[in-house]
């Protein structure tokens, strides 16, 4: 779990210290910027379940070697590189990324007990929101006391460096009651693809729009009341909430289903608004929703490790990284509209809405299902009796 950490810690450096490269060093707007992080997340998405894949079927190393080797060249390369030929790269780059979020929950599956999976995957999404509070921050640091060579330099580095101890370390992804007997055939997409996973998925792409919509209408709310100054402060606070309410998922023995976490979740922003100022206030009213976060997000992991075969379990941990970072990649358009065309406050109300919309959808989907698969089974035990 340390390595991983490491492993995440630079991934999380990426966005700041990209924007901050295309507005100073390369003279062109946020808009611009905003398009290598777009092309960066969208390969992510698209390459997370093909790697997965590729892991299922010939093991951790061959990936992480060649994804290791294309972090590290992107990243040291990307200083020297021009505008038109960093948003070329900026694609292949994401969708070659190490993935280490989707590799640490594989190897967690592989090294926990089922009964004792939401205590780790707890402590997980705990040292994820640890990478957030330092890595963003490091990333700053870096390129605006130092230089852009040296810091996305130094972000390959620690990319090749980190992919080097992984392929060293070679964890196991799978346990041993799992290892499939040689020649057994990978079970068909149609029979873990199901209903419930996607639903899941759904619910984990509206748990990351509500979350960086959160996040983007705070930056937006204090700004409006000049209050830039406490950003720092107060996203630490709502990481802290985070991980506090991650340690309690992760110690008591039952814990709410991810669908109610969710929608929990969502329905806290909603009223966020109401309170955004002064700063300290609106610091606190974002304190109860942030509780949740870790908590969804680690019931997120356990469903899909326990509705996906051992055998496809990369290719499902692909998936979930795939809806989350779509996720991600809605919620701030989405909302960064709504607060354009009315105000920082409603971007609370727009980042809540829409996660529950996608919750939604996704709980409704499963209850339907089910409720059509009932009868077919009642009628198969019947048969069988």
């Amino acid at each position: 779990m340390a390595l991983m950490f490491f492993a995440r810690l630079p991934m999380t450096m990426t966005g700041v210290t990209l924007t901050l490269y295309v507005v100073t060093d390369l003279g062109h707007g946020y808009g611009a910027a905003g398009v290598v992080g777009a092309a960066t997340t969208l390969g992510m998405a698209l390459g997370a379940p093909l790697l997965g894949r590729t892991i299922d079927r010939y093991g951790l190393r061959p990936v992480v070697g060649v994804c290791g080797v294309a972090s590290t060249a992107f990243w040291v390369a990307a200083p020297h590189l021009s505008y038109a030929v960093l948003v070329a790269c900026a694609l292949p780059a994401g969708f070659l990324s190490v993935p280490a979020g989707s590799l640490a929950r594989q190897i967690l599956a592989a090294l926990v007990p089922a009964e004792h999976r939401r205590a780790a995957y707890s402590l997980d999404t705990i040292l994820v929101e640890a990478s957030f509070m330092i890595g963003p921050a490091a990333g700053i640091a870096a390129i605006t006391s130092l230089s852009a060579t040296f810091t996305l330099s130094g972000i390959g580095v620690l990319f090749g460096g980190t992919a080097l101890l992984i392929f060293l370390l070679n964890p196991p992804i799978r346990n041993e009651d799992e290892l499939a007997p040689a020649g057994s055939v990978r079970p068909p997409l149609r029979s873990w693809l199901t209903g419930r996973l996607l639903a899941t998925l759904l619910v984990a792409a509206g748990a990351l729009f509500c979350l960086v919509g959160t996040e983007v209408a705070t930056l937006a709310v204090l700004r409006s009341h000049g209050d830039v100054g406490w950003t720092g402060l107060v996203i630490a606070v709502m990481c802290a909430a985070s991980m506090l309410g991650g340690i309690v998922h992760g110690a008591v023995k039952k814990s709410l289903p991810q669908g109610v976490l969710m929608l929990l979740l969502a329905a806290l922003v909603l009223p966020v608004g109401l309170a955004d100022q002064p700063w300290w206030l609106l610091m606190l009213v974002l304190i109860p929703t942030n509780l949740l976060c870790a908590p969804t997000l680690a019931a997120t992991t356990e469903t899909v490790s326990a509705i996906a075969p051992p055998a496809v379990r990369g290719e499902a941990m692909g998936l979930q990284d795939a809806s989350t970072r779509l996720g991600l990649a809605a919620g701030s358009p989405v909302v960064g509209f709504a607060i354009d065309h009315s105000s920082p406050a409603w971007g609370f109300v727009a980042a809540g809405a829409g996660g529950l919309v996608l919750a939604a959808a996704g709980l409704v989907w499963t209850h339907r299902r089910r409720a059509a698969t009932a009868p077919a089974m009642a009628a198969a035990v019947q048969a069988r009796r």
